[in-house]
Formats: structure tokens, C-alpha cells, sequence
């Protein structure tokens, strides 16, 4: 089977110092795939290799059967490659409904035409509010983003990259920031999206990698160390000596 994603052999280097090596990854179409490691082990660089935002020195990355190393970011973005950021990205004077209403017209190329009232583009609302209902941000629609708690502006962030409509969704620390309670509720509603979205992302509190992920890569200096489900990881004693030992779990 044809995965969703994939990479081979991927390295980066910055002069110097080889920020990712060799890695080979491979996730499954509807795959929830953690990406851990201590800081510094190129969890960040590998994401912005996936996404275009970095060039690599060698490899390659696929998305299903298409080679798209070369491919720029907002290429990847209309073939289905989203992602979401440590520190997010939002409109802050615009209201959650505005925000990922006008998500979707840029998604339709209508982005750059949004001079009549928002009440006007009747369908761009009915998907946004969709995808707010979705994620559980209903109440929130009316809401400037900016006057949200942070785990719920986390979550429009989330609204924003699913108004691409994506095969693929990468998240950067998704819970980065955000109190334990409402950390459970933005991995609930990432769980809750519908598998033909794959999913790969970055976290450092185990307890949120060991619920929600059904696959772990580790990556330690730029390598990967190991892969393996959540009990196969948690028994590795080589990732408990490199990184275990020293992450957050709870």
C-alpha cells in the first residue's frame, strides 16, 4: 500500500552541522504519529523539510506516490499538506467564524476577494462553521481569536489548517503553552478527526504521546533511534536513558 506520506534518506545540513540525518519515515494513510526527542534532535527541521519550508541537502519526500522535494510550500498546501506552528499564526481582529471562513475562500482562491460582507459567502460559513463544529468551537464563533484562552486559539489554529482540506496534517506542539486540562481537550479533537486525515505531530508531554499517538518515532541528533507503538517505546531502555528520563509525563 501506497503510504501517505513518506521520506528517504532525508538529511539537512546547516554549514557545519547536520541538523537531520538520514531519515527514512513512512506513515499510513489515517496513521496518529508522534514525532519525540530531546530539544535539539531536528523534531522542527524535519517538519519544515515535509512542509517546503526548508530545502534538503539530500533525499527525498513524498506525498503518496508524487516526488514533491522539490515542490514549494504553497504547492504542498493545494495537494493537501497542512501544518500548524509552536506559536500560532491567527487573525487576531477578525472573529473565529471570519477567520477560518476566509481560510476556506483562500482555499478557493477567493482570498484576495473578500469585499463584500462576510454574510455573503453563505457557503465558505456553512464549511467553517462545520469545521468549528468539528473541533467544538461553536460557542466561540462570534469571538475575536485574540480574546480567546490560549488552548482554544490552538484549536482555531487547527480549524484554520483543516479549512485546506488536508490529506496530511502536521502540528508543531500542539499543546505547547496550554494548562493540562486544556491540553486533553485539543488532542481529544485532533483524535476525533476523521481518518482520512493522517496525522504527524511534535509533542514533549509523554502522557499526551502515550494516549493519543498509535506510533512514535524518537529522534535523537538528527537520527532516528527507534520506532515502535506507545508500550514498545516505553520499554526501550535506550529511550529512556536519551529522553525518558527527562520528559515530561503526565
Amino acid at each position: 500500500m501506497t503510504a501517505a506520506l513518506r521520506t528517504e534518506g532525508l538529511v539537512k545540513r546547516f554549514g557545519g552541522l547536520v541538523a537531520v540525518s538520514g531519515v527514512s519515515l513512512s506513515l499510513p494513510v489515517g496513521a496518529r504519529h508522534a514525532l519525540i526527542g530531546p530539544n535539539g534532535a531536528g523534531k522542527t527541521t524535519l517538519i519544515n523539510l515535509l512542509t517546503g519550508v526548508l530545502a534538503p541537502t539530500a533525499g527525498e519526500v513524498f506525498l503518496g506516490d508524487e516526488d514533491i522535494t522539490r515542490l514549494k510550500p504553497h504547492r504542498r498546501v493545494k495537494r493537501g499538506l497542512a501544518r500548524t506552528f509552536q506559536i500560532n499564526t491567527l487573525f487576531p481582529g477578525l472573529t473565529v467564524l471570519e477567520s477560518v471562513a476566509l481560510a476556506v475562500l483562500e482555499r478557493k482562491g477567493l482570498g484576495a476577494k473578500w469585499f463584500r460582507p462576510v454574510s455573503g459567502y453563505t457557503a465558505e460559513l456553512d464549511e467553517a462553521r462545520s469545521i468549528l463544529a468539528g473541533l467544538k468551537l461553536e460557542r466561540d464563533a462570534a469571538t475575536r481569536t485574540a480574546q480567546l484562552a490560549y488552548g482554544r486559539q490552538r484549536l482555531v489554529e487547527i480549524a484554520l489548517a483543516l479549512a485546506a482540506r488536508p490529506s496530511i496534517l502536521l502540528l508543531d506542539e500542539p499543546a505547547a503553552g496550554i494548562p493540562s486540562r486544556e491540553s486533553v481537550e485539543v488532542f481529544a479533537a485532533i483524535a476525533s478527526l476523521p481518518r482520512e486525515v493522517t496525522i504527524l505531530f511534535i509533542e514533549h508531554d509523554m502522557g499526551l504521546v502515550f494516549r493519543f499517538a498509535e506510533r512514535i518515532t524518537v529522534l535523537v541528533g538528527g537520527r532516528v533511534l527507534t520506532e515502535g507503538t506507545p508500550a514498545e517505546i516505553a520499554r526501550n531502555d535506550e529511550v529512556k536513558a536519551v529522553y525518558l528520563g527527562e520528559a515530561e509525563v503526565g
